[in-house]
C-alpha cells in the first residue's frame, strides 16, 4: 500500500506537469526497486491502478487517491496503521479523494451515441490485438504460432489473450505481426479503399498506421510519414527495416511550419491520413491517467490544432483524392463536430460511405467504440475533394 501510494504521487505529479505515462513512470519505479518480487510488483499495479480508473478528477496526491477507495474497498483500512513499512494510520477528518469516475466537466461532452453502459465500458481492461503482415506471412502461421488466436471481424486481424507474449516469436522478430488495435486497423483499412498511390500520414507518430497501409498497398506505392516529434517519428526506421517496408519514407516537420516540409506534395497525394493529436478519450482503458491531463483549456487548445491541421491535410489532397481524418477520442467537439465544420467551410468536398464490418454511422463519419466494437474509441470520416 505504502508502495503504491508513493508510485501514485509519481503518477499524479507527471499528469498535473505533462510528464510520462503512467506505465513508463511504473517501469521506472520498479527499475529503482529491484528488490520488491514479481508479486509485490503485480499487488502494487493493481492498487494503483484501482485509483487511477475510480478517480475522474486528479486527486491531491496518492496516499488521498488510495483513501478514497476504502469506500469500495473497505478491506483496505487494515494496511493502514503504520506497522511493517506501511502508511500512516488515518487520522480523524484527513481528506480522502471523492467524485465519479469521469470528471463533471467531460460527461456531457460525449458522442450522442455513447450511453452510461459504453462509458463504463471505456474502463474495462483493453485486449490484445495484433495485425498479420500479409507481405510477411499467412494467417494459417499465425495460428499455428499462436493457436489460441481469435479471428476478429477483419481480415488479418486477431486477439490474442492478455499478458501473451509475442517478442520470442520468430514471426514478430521479422515483422509478420504487429500489435495494432482493431480500430486502427480499421481506419487504415478505410484508406486502401481509393488504391491510393502517394499517401501522406500528416501525424504519423510512431508508424502503426503508416505501417498497416504499407502491408496492404501494393510495393509501387509510396507512403510518406510526417510529424512533428521527433523522437515517435525516429521509431519508424526500425519498425519499418522489420517489416521490410521500403515504400515510406519520413519528413520531420517543424511546428506551425509544417508546409515548409510539404509544399510539393500540395495537391499531389491520392489519401492524406490525418490522425489527429487529442484528447485520447477513447484510449482511457489502457491509459485512464489520461483524464487526469486534460482540462477545458488543453481541449480548446486541441481542438484549434485538429482545425488546422484538418485544414493543412486538406490542400496536400489532389481532385478525386481522399482524406481520412481521425481521432482516438468519443467526444463530438473532437469528431463530428470537425467534421461538420470542415465540410461547411469547403463546399468542394464530399463524404465518401466505406463498407467496414465495424462501426456505426455518426455525423458525417464512423463511431467505434469498446462496447459496440471492442475496439478502442475512435471516430473517423472519409471524405473526397471534387
Amino acid at each position: 500500500m505504502q508502495a503504491a501510494i508513493e508510485l501514485l504521487d509519481w503518477i499524479i505529479a507527471a499528469a498535473r506537469d505533462n510528464g510520462g505515462s503512467a506505465d513508463n513512470i511504473a517501469k521506472k519505479f520498479f527499475k529503482e526497486r529491484r528488490y520488491a518480487g514479481s508479486g509485490d510488483r503485480r499487488a502494487i499495479r493493481e492498487l494503483v491502478y484501482a485509483a487511477i480508473r475510480r478517480w475522474g478528477d486528479r486527486p491531491q496526491g496518492g496516499r488521498q487517491a488510495m483513501l478514497g477507495l476504502i469506500a469500495d474497498q473497505p478491506e483496505l483500512v487494515d494496511l493502514f496503521g503504520g506497522s511493517n513499512y506501511g502508511p500512516p494510520a488515518i487520522e480523524a477528518g484527513e481528506p480522502v479523494a471523492t467524485g465519479a469516475q469521469i470528471p463533471d466537466w467531460l460527461a456531457g461532452k460525449f458522442a450522442s451515441l455513447i450511453d452510461e453502459p459504453e462509458q463504463q465500458a471505456l474502463f474495462d481492461r483493453a485486449p490484445l490485438h495484433i495485425r498479420v503482415n500479409g507481405q510477411r506471412s499467412t494467417d494459417l502461421e499465425v495460428k499455428s504460432a499462436w493457436p489460441e488466436a481469435v479471428a476478429l471481424a477483419l481480415p488479418h486481424a486477431y486477439e490474442l489473450p492478455a499478458g501473451t507474449q509475442l517478442e520470442d516469436k520468430i514471426l514478430f522478430r521479422e515483422g509478420a505481426v504487429e500489435i495494432q488495435d482493431l480500430g486502427s486497423q480499421a481506419i487504415a483499412l478505410a484508406g486502401i479503399a481509393g488504391e491510393p498511390q502517394l499517401v501522406l500520414d500528416l501525424c504519423a507518430g510512431a508508424g502503426g498506421k503508416t505501417l498497416a497501409l504499407a502491408a496492404m498497398l501494393p510495393p509501387e506505392s509510396k507512403i510518406i510519414a510526417a510529424d512533428t516529434d521527433r523522437g515517435r517519428l525516429s521509431r519508424i526506421d526500425p519498425r519499418k527495416r522489420r517489416a521490410s517496408a521500403r515504400n515510406i519514407e519520413t519528413i520531420l516537420l517543424a511546428p506551425g511550419q509544417e508546409m515548409d516540409s510539404l509544399g510539393h506534395l500540395k495537391a499531389g497525394c491520392d489519401l492524406v491520413l490525418i490522425d489527429a493529436p487529442c484528447s485520447g478519450t477513447g484510449t482511457w482503458r489502457r491509459n485512464p491517467e489520461l483524464r487526469w491531463r486534460m482540462t477545458p483549456k488543453r481541449l480548446a487548445h486541441t481542438t484549434e490544432l485538429q482545425e488546422r491541421l484538418f485544414d493543412l491535410g486538406s490542400e496536400m489532397v489532389k481532385p478525386g483524392g481522399r482524406l481520412i481524418y481521425a481521432v482516438c477520442s468519443l467526444l463530438d467537439a473532437e469528431g463530428g463536430d470537425q467534421t461538420e465544420r470542415f465540410l461547411r467551410d469547403h463546399p468542394q468536398w464530399r463524404e465518401i460511405s466505406i463498407d467496414l464490418p465495424i462501426g456505426r454511422p455518426y455525423r458525417k463519419g464512423t463511431l467505434l467504440s469498446p462496447y459496440h466494437d471492442g475496439t478502442d474509441g475512435f471516430y473517423f470520416t472519409c471524405l473526397e475533394k471534387l
